[in-house]
């Protein structure tokens, strides 16, 4: 099992819409609306790397509202 973050950047006033939306996609364990320099962030998971991968490029980017992600793997040193 692979597990990331994914700090996303929202237009302004989307991100509890964001991350609503987001939190209803599979694989998709917790979403958040924050403040700082991201409006949302994500705790997904996936059985592999390219799994994760197709997630986010065609389930999450495609939510009406967002300008940026970037996608942080968790790892076990």
């Amino acid at each position: 099992m692979v597990q990331a973050y994914i700090l996303i950047q929202t237009d302004v006033g989307k991100a509890s819409t964001v991350a609503e939306e987001i939190g209803k996609i599979p694989g998709v364990v917790q979403a958040e609306d924050v403040t700082g320099p991201y409006d949302v962030i994500v705790r997904a998971q996936a059985d592999t790397v390219d799994d994760l991968g197709r997630m986010v490029v065609a389930r999450v980017q495609q939510v009406d509202g967002i300008t940026r992600t970037l996608t942080c793997p968790v790892v076990h040193l």
